[in-house]
């Protein structure tokens, strides 16, 4: 079984489906799961941040959410996102998948192992690496712009970047800017699940060094680039799934297997 978040601007991927409302140890998730078929697959879709998007970055139960995606029988995970740009190179409208993450949020339950049973989850390499490839691959068959890999650093929202702080993470390297990507894909990791994001670039965040005429990021911008794009972030999920098929031969299944000390596991 496959699942998908939706971020800004995919509130639904499937037309044909059923809701299934679950409760968990944690708390709500973000909403009713909408479960579909496609290609033989069973897809469970779940808007993150509700279906009205109701819930801001920082208060999405992103355990709640996960725990339900693995208790329905997911073991795959799509996580789409806008995102800005940090580097000239990486332009609005082209997508960014993921291979690393740098975190400054605060506040957020990130774990699901707070004691007596402690888990240690190794993040050197968050992305999964098979999930990663098919993804570029498919985007580049759809003529998408597909960046193979760029770092991530997700800010606590729900404000946008000071331009100080968008030099500052651009002066690093990174390439996209986001506030949903921490903690959901570590917690991914932690049950298990090979987890993907694919970045729609929507803005270049506050602004790029030596383009001062760029105005920074504001909400209307990126709804209007998301409303835009949508076909083309849908085409591409509804493409990927059924190339999902096959043993997960990655190193996910296996993630939490040396993270406990003293047989904590």
């Amino acid at each position: 079984m496959i699942g998908v978040f939706g971020g800004s601007g995919l509130y639904n991927l499937l037309d044909d489906v059923r809701k299934e409302h679950l409760k968990t140890p944690y708390g709500e998730p973000s909403g009713d799961f909408a479960i579909g078929s496609l290609d033989g697959r069973e897809v469970v879709f779940l808007p993150r941040h509700g279906s009205k998007h109701t819930i801001p970055p920082a208060q999405i139960n992103y355990r709640a959410n996960l725990w339900a995606m693995k208790k329905l029988g997911v073991e795959q995970v799509i996580a789409p996102t806008a995102a800005g740009s940090l580097q000239a190179h990486v332009k609005p409208g082209e997508f960014v998948v993921c291979d690393q993450f740098v975190d400054r949020t605060s506040g957020r339950a990130d774990t699901y192992f707070t004691g007596p049973r402690v888990g240690h989850a190794s993040a050197a390499d968050p992305y999964c690496p098979r999930l990663r490839a098919r993804a570029v691959a498919t985007g580049r068959e759809l003529g998408v712009t597909m960046h193979d890999g760029g770092t991530v650093v997700v800010i606590n929202g729900p404000r946008f970047s000071t331009r100080a702080e968008s030099r500052w993470f651009a002066a690093q390297g990174w390439e996209v800017v986001n506030m949903t990507q921490y903690p959901e894909l570590i917690l991914a990791r932690e049950l298990e699940l090979c987890y993907l994001n694919i970045a729609l670039i929507t803005d270049y965040d506050a602004g790029l060094e030596g383009a001062p005429d760029l105005p920074p990021v504001s909400v209307a911008e990126v709804e209007r680039f998301f409303a835009s794009n949508n076909d083309r972030v849908r085409e591409l999920i509804l493409r990927l799934v059924p190339k999902l098929d096959g043993p997960r031969e990655c190193p996910c299944p296996h993630a939490m297997e040396h993270a406990f000390i003293g047989g904590g596991g």
